[in-house]
This record gives structure tokens, C-alpha cells and sequence, in this order.
């Protein structure tokens, strides 16, 4: 039975069954380490037993069940092949290793962006000119500094109608529902949402969590129920090629060759996430990276296949995005490598973000404006078609852009005497009324999120001070809320 069918309230249309009737699931053997558990009762395979130390384990096991319990903040999960990779670079290392630190503080939105503000319905945000979907709630490893850490621990929440929940996973009948409805009311008032203002919802994209743990019929009966529904471009968000490419394998590329073919006029684009180059560049004995003859630096064999294996079908668009985190990749150097290896193979560089307010978030975010400088930095020396990614940091009103860190006074401008950060809304919510709105403040290097400038607002054009939040999903009409 097809998996499409295992949901009688959705019924597929005969292109559907014949796309789906082709396609082969095999399982993956990832060779997951599951919880702080193992390592402690030394049930892991003998080379992995020092990835923590003795003293580590001893610090880590004391927190158990209290309210720092790091496994009670965000799961341990790591892969066999991440693992090897740790093993030679402690910014992977960092990466998913757990740490006391972590919950020194727990400071933090458990609701970051106010997402559940823009949820139509249950698994569905559309905050944007386009749809986010939580298709999964886990990852091959997990990212200790995860954005979405409410949704791979399974907690609790509380929305904005006052109830609590843990957030769910979206349902193929209930989103195309949505879909067709939005759609059909726009194209019934010419273009734009009577209500919302919105136009047509064309674009979607497949989230969690990571959409790459899904075996291959789950993800095709989404991406054809998704075009079917009218879906125009369907992205797929991704940390798998570093955490397992081998899970980009014949069967998974068939898949999306006969998604083609079968819907041609359907853009495809994998939105992947590499945080530092030693994710996928190979390396010597001694830690050093490995220059081909050109003086390229080499790819590890399996990552490059992978990557191969998406660069090669002309009609899918590559792009990668990731955070700047302290400790990890927080360094111009590791960065420029990281764009240019990306740039050299047919992947665009989309965005690098500032730490978002999620729980914890003091132990892993770098202030906004060294992330600037950092950024800056690195795209020296780099060509104009390397330095397409900006420098982003989601408000709640939507993703603002860091344009720019002056290290100068601006005469005459009270409060600019030690500079100014200028924001930019790059992605405003509902109608995008707000897109292209700046902020200026004055600076403040210790800044982390966006309260690190409430004292010193200049100028706010984009109202990222005075924000107001969506009372119905559907229509965003505003409540006062502070940043």
C-alpha cells in the first residue's frame, strides 16, 4: 500500500499513484547514538568511548534529572559517520556534543518568532509569501544549538490562545485543504487574499526537523500531493548531507528524476546546511585540508558524490545557510572556505543568521555585531558570485537583515557617537508591507538579540520596537508586543 493511501481522508489523483508506484524506500543503517546513555554505560562502539571524557560524563550525569538536565533541553543524537568527522575537528565536535554549559542559562523564547502566531493549520506556518511545513520532529544528529529545540524535544507550549501543546506534525489532507481554499479565494479577488491581503501560497517548504530521515515514499507523497495541490516550487531543508550523505543514494536521486518527469513545471530546490568546511572538506593525518593538484581543496569522497548527485540534475537549485555560532564557526577563515568550496561545486551561499532567542540561547549565540564583522570579513578576498549570502537575524516580525556596523560617530546624530547598526526588514509577514523598512540603533558589541538595543533606538521605520502581534493567523490584525 502506497503511504498516501495509509491516510483514507486523502485521496490521490492517478498521476499520484503511478509517480508513487515507482518509487523504492530502502532503510539506512546510520548508526545513531541515542542519548548521553550509552556513552555513560559504555555500551558505544570501543572507538567512539572517549568522544566524552570521563570528567565530562561525571559533570553531564550530576544534571540529570534537575532543571539543567542538557538531554531534558535538547536530545543527544550523532551519527557514525558525524562522529568521525568530530573526531578531527572540535568545531563538529562542538556541534553536537552536549555540555554542562548549556544550561547555565536558560534564557530563552520556547516559542521563538512567535511562530505559532502564523499557523493556518497544525504543522502549516505561512508567515511569508510562502509555507513552512514540520514534516518530521527528529534529525539524523542533533545540533546542540537546534532552532528548533522546542520541536525535537517535544515540548510543551503555550500559544497565543492560551493553550498548551506540543507542536504538530502536518497532515497531507489537512494542509492541501488549506492550500486550496487560500488559493481559490485569491484567484476569486483578483490576485490578492480578500482578508490577508496575501497572494497565491506557491511555494512550500519541507521542515522539522529533517525531512531527509524520511524514507523516500514519505517524502514523494508530499512532494506530489504538495504539486497536485498547485504548488509551483517545493524546497527541501536539509542537514543530511553532513550528517549522512550516503543517504543521497540511487534510489533517492530515481525518486526525484521521476518527481520530474512526472511534474516538469514544479521547481525543486534543496536548501542544505553546512555549517564549517570541515563537514566536507577531506583532511590529512595531521588535520590539515587536502589540495588537489589545481590547489582545490578536496572533498571527502562520499560528500562529493552527493553533492554530485544534486549539481548534475540541472533542474534543482542548491543552496546553503547556516547560523554563526560561537565556538563553531565563528571564525572569517572557516567561513570564506566554506563559501568558496560551496560557489566552486554549483551551490549558492543563501544566508548565514544571527542566533535566534531560542532557550539557551546565551551559551551558543555571537553578538550581532561581531557575527557582521566576522561575516564581512570573510567574504574578502572572495569573487562578487561568492558573497551572495547576507547576514540575517529573524525578528518576530520577520527575517531583518544586519546591513551594516559603522565604527564611527555620526556627527550630529545623538546617540551615533560610538556608531550605529542599521537592520533592514528582508521579509516582512502576511502582504510584506514592511519589506525594505530599516531600523538604526546605537551600537552595542555585547548585543546578542535584538533587547540588547532597546535602550537606544534612533531611528525605526520598521517598528522592530514596536512590534505587534497577529491575533488569527489568517488575517493579522495586531496585538501590542514588546521585542
Amino acid at each position: 500500500m502506497n503511504v498516501i493511501e495509509k491516510d483514507a481522508k486523502y485521496l490521490p489523483t492517478e498521476r499520484e499513484r503511478a509517480f508513487l508506484a515507482t518509487v523504492e524506500s530502502p532503510k539506512y543503517d546510520r548508526q545513531s547514538i541515542n542519548g548521553l546513555a550509552p556513552f555513560m554505560e559504555g555500551r558505544v562502539p570501543e572507538e567512539m568511548q572517549g568522544f566524552y571524557s570521563h570528567e565530562e560524563l561525571a559533570a553531564l550525569s550530576l544534571l540529570k534529572g534537575t532543571d539543567r538536565d542538557v538531554e531534558k533541553r535538547m536530545p543527544v543524537k550523532m551519527t557514525r559517520h558525524y562522529h568521525d568527522l568530530a573526531k578531527q575537528s572540535p568545531a563538529i565536535s562542538r556541534l553536537v556534543k552536549a555540555a554542562p554549559e548549556e544550561t547555565r542559562s536558560l534564557a530563552g523564547a520556547e516559542d521563538p518568532g512567535y511562530q505559532m502566531d502564523y499557523s493556518p493549520v497544525e504543522g502549516l506556518l505561512h508567515k511569508y509569501e510562502m509555507g513552512l511545513m514540520y514534516v518530521v520532529s527528529t534529525c539524523s544528529s542533533h545540533c546542540r544549538f537546534c532552532y528548533r529545540e522546542e520541536l525535537i524535544g517535544r515540548k510543551e507550549i503555550q500559544r497565543q490562545d492560551g493553550t498548551v501543546a506540543k507542536k504538530g506534525l502536518a497532515k497531507i489532507k489537512e494542509v492541501m485543504d488549506y492550500i486550496h481554499a487560500h488559493n481559490e479565494a485569491v484567484a476569486a479577488n483578483g490576485g490578492h487574499h480578500p482578508e490577508s491581503g496575501r497572494e497565491k501560497l506557491r511555494e512550500i517548504l519541507l521542515s522539522g526537523g529533517d525531512p531527509m530521515v524520511l524514507p523516500n515514499s514519505k517524502l514523494a507523497a508530499w512532494l506530489a500531493a504538495l504539486a497536485e495541490a498547485g504548488i509551483e516550487s517545493i524546497r527541501i531543508g536539509t542537514k543530511e548531507m553532513a550528517f549522512f550523505p550516503d543517504r543521497f543514494d540511487p534510489t533517492f536521486l530515481a525518486m526525484l528524476d521521476q518527481f520530474h518527469t512526472t511534474y516538469p513545471d514544479v521547481g525543486l530546490r534543496m536548501m542544505l546546511h553546512f555549517n564549517h568546511p570541515d563537514e566536507l572538506l577531506a583532511k590529512d593525518q595531521d588535520g590539515n585540508y587536502i589540495e588537489e593538484p589545481s590547489g582545490i581543496l578536496k572533498w571527502r569522497p562520499e560528500t562529493k558524490r552527493a553533492m554530485e548527485g544534486l549539481t548534475s540534475r540541472g533542474w534543482i537549485s542548491i543552496e546553503n545557510q547556516s547560523p554563526i555560532i560561537k565556538g563553531i564557526n565563528d571564525d572569517p577563515d572557516a567561513l570564506r572556505i566554506l563559501q568558496r568550496a560551496m560557489k566552486r561545486v554549483g551551490a549558492n551561499n543563501h544566508y548565514f543568521f544571527c542566533g535566534r532567542d531560542i532557550v539557551a540561547h546565551e551559551m551558543f549565540n555571537v553578538p550581532i555585531e561581531t557575527a557582521w564583522q566576522i561575516l564581512n570579513e570573510s567574504q574578502k578576498g572572495l569573487s562578487g558570485v561568492e558573497t551572495h549570502a547576507r547576514l540575517s537575524i529573524t525578528h518576530y516580525k520577520g527575517k531583518t537583515e544586519v546591513v551594516a556596523v559603522t565604527n564611527e560617530p555620526l556627527p550630529g546624530f545623538a546617540g551615533a557617537e560610538n556608531g550605529v547598526v542599521i537592520f533592514k526588514i528582508l521579509r516582512s509577514a502576511a502582504d510584506a508591507p514592511d519589506r525594505g523598512k530599516v531600523c538604526i540603533v546605537g551600537r552595542n558589541p555585547d548585543a546578542i538579540w535584538f533587547d540588547g538595543y532597546a535602550d537606544r533606538v534612533l531611528f525605526d521605520e520598521a517598528g522592530l520596537y514596536d512590534y505587534q502581534r497577529v491575533t488569527d493567523p489568517r488575517v493579522a490584525p495586531p496585538l501590542q508586543c514588546q521585542v
